[in-house]
């Protein structure tokens, strides 16, 4: 039996990454939208023509739900969490759930006192690129990693939110600090400047330069734009026994703008065009990699899974506690110019 799911939230991040993942799942069923605007209510009724549209988030807990998923603007989010963990609701929470560590290590708090489970949606653990990464380090091929390049360009300049509650850092850099510690492991040391800009709404972060020391002693460098007109999806691990360098295209966004659907055929969904498949570089010689599966559904079906039958489900909560406290060294190197542990 399908869990039943509601989402609070019809924007962006609720219509482009999360609607169309949930209606894929078999596990899950959307039975209902909270949404608010004109535009987001028509957008909803059109897209989930099976689902309720409802005004509020207490509105859905009242018609008796299994799992709620929010995804609405940051300063927003905590109170939230707060109110479906309260009434005993699992629940997925867009990045940043929180903002600070300490605020959402309350939340991770909140959630075991009331026995509800509690995830992020870092979805791009998923990515194509990232999950073909993961298979050729779990290769073995690489030896012990040594380092990671890692830089996300969006040329999307419209989409950053300007403001306290805002920036780049806490917007791509949720998503790419929690690759570099998927792909390399817990954060030792940070080193980061932030680039600002003024805005009607606020002095914001546009751009982020961040060095992280593992506690294996890898040592990742990454970076993330929106306002450079450049669009990158760069990864290059280095190992003691190779390295493995790609470039992929947001490849699961790009086919939702194109209109097809991970619904349509999940078999064939997220795999990238060979044009641009890493490349594998040993003593033994270079080798192209082909495209492994990225797909944010399975996200989905691992958490109703953990939602009916018990478990952590895909992303716990205090897995993104520690992208946060990394995210909070990375505010105070750049303010105070020097290193800062975690």
């Amino acid at each position: 039996m399908a869990v039943r799911i509601g989402l609070v939230g019809y924007g962006v991040g609720g219509r482009l990454f999360h609607a169309p993942y949930l209606r894929a799942s078999e596990e899950c069923e959307l039975v209902a939208v909270v949404a608010r605007s004109d535009g987001a209510v028509r957008a909803a009724r059109e897209d989930n023509p099976d689902a309720a549209i409802l005004p509020s988030l207490d509105a859905l807990l009242d018609i008796g739900i299994d799992a709620v998923v929010i995804s609405t603007p940051p300063e927003t989010r905590r109170d939230l969490v707060l109110t479906a963990l309260d009434r005993g609701v699992a629940v997925v929470a867009d990045k940043p759930f929180a903002p600070t560590a300490d605020d959402a290590q309350h939340l991770v708090d909140r959630a075991r006192e009331r026995g509800a489970l509690l995830n992020v949606f870092h979805n791009r653990r998923r990515d194509t690129d990232i999950v073909t990464a993961q298979d050729v380090i779990a290769g073995g091929s690489l030896g012990m990693l040594r380092g990671l390049d890692l830089r996300l360009d969006l040329d999307e300049p419209g989409s950053l939110e300007a403001g306290p509650s805002g920036g780049l850092l806490r917007d791509l850099g949720s998503h790419v600090v929690d690759q570099a510690l998927l792909l390399l492991g817990p954060a030792r040391r940070v080193t980061a400047r932030l680039g600002w800009i003024d805005l009607p709404d606020g002095r914001t972060d546009s751009r982020f330069a961040i060095g992280i020391e593992h506690t294996s002693g890898a040592h990742s460098r990454i970076s993330a734009s929106k306002l450079d007109h450049l669009t990158s999806k760069e990864i290059r691990i280095f190992g003691d026994d190779g390295s493995y360098v790609s470039d992929y295209s947001d490849v699961q966004i790009a086919a939702l703008r194109r209109g097809v659907q991970p619904s349509d055929d999940r078999a064939t969904w997220g795999y990238e065009e060979r044009a641009r498949w890493g490349t594998l570089h040993t003593t033994a010689g270079d080798s192209i990699v082909p495209s492994a599966q990225g797909d944010y559904t399975t996200y989905y079906d691992e958490f109703a899974r953990a939602v009916a039958n018990g478990g952590a489900g895909p992303v716990p909560a205090e897995e993104a506690v520690a992208v946060l406290r990394v995210l909070d060294a990375v505010i105070v190197s750049d303010r105070e110019g020097r290193s800062v542990d975690v």
